[in-house]
């Protein structure tokens, strides 16, 4: 490849002084594909023949703490790198090495270090991550650069490529270093990562067809066939990955450019039935009328479908996105296109639910993304419904998840095959939203308080207060002009009069009674008898 190349001058300060020490030196793996893609690396690694111990000599001040022949070397510890860039990545200096036996399909039994850099590049996962980049001169001129960065012309350093990785680069090819089967019982999680590279390296073109995503696109990048094998066959092995590990590496699938490709690969290579088996029951589930028709009219192509038109960049909504008709194939009753699958936002969310938790997802995460699952359905037509029912719905979501849950629904009616993605009746709900994003949906938005019973009325403390105040809250969601202090005193003056298990049970028959509503409405949308 006929490239320039640039990169900190900090890393030529290591690099300089590994070599004035007698060692070998080379920027290696990641960092180098990235620099041959013009991207900008996100963290830098070096290979040397140096020992660790020898390493800590030249760079004292670095931190050896593993059992990977790793010293991590704190940018503000280098020569000439300036205060204001002490915040960027650690340097990353790697003695050689080969690895044994993966008992574990993670971790090597033991770290042997290597004599070669041969040695070394072959036991890395993929072709495009087995580069190493010798700089030729320690006295390279700047060209047009500031003092931490330099760019080298090609008579100033050289590309070792030892297994067709450039070649790979420019075909859009993930490939594995040797024998494929041998990298994924080394590291079972390559396989996960091999799917990541194929989403985070190809492009934002849109796909050409949404339902059909084996269809390479034009800027896509593709698993090579023996590799994609090797996957298919160890896939089970995933197995022995710690979910964390696996979910990180899902995370990173779906923030992707491309993350219904992602979800595609997954499922052909058998990856999806070891972490979220509850996707592949979508798989020929017939849609009703509401969504594509034809061959790709599945409950399965229009997740796909929805996770690839998702407009945010959230985790959250990209979970939602591609997972918020997850409950459709318990829930369907029928066949064809008046099929339907009444209740199944919640059938999903409680699925939804357990997968992220099995997963080991953060608390909150898992609340957000269950919320709009369990949320997306939401009804609302400007004729049907009025203030009250948008109340409702912040009050069920908050309004700081409000653009949020529209943006899954956006994500649902694209993916569902429509043209337009906001309609006048979503924008009409923003408006909505935007309108009563002042009136009171809590207890605390009241006009009155706990205290105010206490002392004005001379209730009791006790949970009787709280059951009031549920009792009025119900009452101002339908009518905010009832948020005045002496009006709900003299509501809560009346409440009073009635028993707790009374009140209890009249805050229950108004949550009855809307729920009824709004399934009343979403039964005649969707007709279900």
């Amino acid at each position: 490849m006929n490239k320039k190349i640039e990169f900190p001058q900090y890393i030529t300060e290591v690099i300089q002084s590994l070599e004035k020490a007698g060692f070998e030196a080379f920027v290696v793996g990641g960092c180098v594909r990235d620099l041959l893609l013009n991207s900008e690396p996100k963290d830098w690694d070096v290979a040397t023949n140096g020992k660790p111990e020898e390493i800590l000599k030249i760079f004292p001040d670095g931190k050896y703490e593993n059992d990977f022949g790793t010293v991590m070397l704190p940018l503000k510890y280098i020569e000439g790198v300036e205060e204001k860039y002490w915040d960027g990545p650690n340097v990353e200096i790697t003695t050689y090495r080969i690895e044994s036996k993966y008992s574990d399909k993670r971790h090597p039994d033991e770290v042997k270090f290597a004599k070669t850099l041969k040695e070394d590049l072959s036991r890395r996962d993929f072709t495009i991550n087995a580069f190493a980049l010798k700089v030729k001169s320690r006295k390279s001129k700047v060209e047009n650069t500031d003092k931490n960065s330099k760019i080298f012309k090609e008579d100033k350093y050289k590309i070792i490529d030892l297994f067709g990785g450039q070649e790979d680069l420019k075909n859009k090819i993930i490939r594995a270093v040797g024998e494929a089967e041998e990298r994924f019982d080394e590291d079972a999680l390559r396989m996960m990562r091999a799917v990541r590279f194929v989403c985070q390296l190809s492009g934002n073109t849109p796909h050409p067809n949404p339902l059909l995503i084996k269809e390479r696109g034009e800027d896509e990048w593709e698993i090579e066939e023996k590799t994609l094998e090797a996957i298919k066959k160890n896939a089970k092995n995933l197995r022995f990955i710690s979910q964390e590990r696996i979910r990180d590496e899902f995370n990173k699938i779906m923030l992707s450019n491309n993350p219904s490709r992602g979800v595609e690969l997954l499922v052909e290579s058998k990856l999806m039935d070891e972490f979220i088996p509850e996707i592949i029951a979508t798989i020929g589930v017939k849609q009703n009328r509401h969504h594509y028709f034809g061959p790709y009219n599945t409950v399965y192509a229009h997740l796909l479908a929805s996770l690839e038109k998702c407009p945010s960049e959230k985790l959250e909504v990209r979970l939602a996105s591609f997972l918020h008709d997850l409950g459709k194939p318990k829930s369907k009753r029928g066949e064809g296109e008046m099929s339907t699958f009444y209740s199944h936002e919640y059938i999903g969310a409680k699925m939804v639910e357990k997968i992220l938790e099995r997963m080991k997802y953060p608390r909150k995460v898992i609340e957000k993304t269950v919320m709009l699952v369990k949320n997306h359905m939401f009804y609302y037509n400007v004729d049907e419904v009025g203030e009250s029912g948008v109340r409702r719905v912040v009050q069920k979501v908050g309004v700081e998840n409000i653009n949020d849950l529209i943006d899954v629904r956006i994500a649902d009616r694209l993916g569902s095959g429509v043209a337009k993605a906001v309609p006048y009746k979503l924008r009409h709900f923003k408006f909505m939203v935007e309108k009563v994003s002042s009136d009171a949906i809590s207890v605390k938005q009241l006009a009155i308080n706990g205290n105010d019973l206490i002392t004005e009325l001379k209730i009791q403390p006790g949970p009787k207060i709280g059951a009031i105040l549920d009792v009025l809250l119900a009452q101002v969601i339908d009518d905010q002009t009832l948020n005045e202090k002496e009006k709900l005193l003299k509501l809560a003056k009346d409440l009073d009069k009635k028993d707790l298990a009374e009140l209890r049970k009249i805050a229950k028959q108004k949550i009855e009674k809307e729920k009824k509503e709004e399934e009343e409405l979403m039964k005649k949308k969707y007709w279900v008898e």
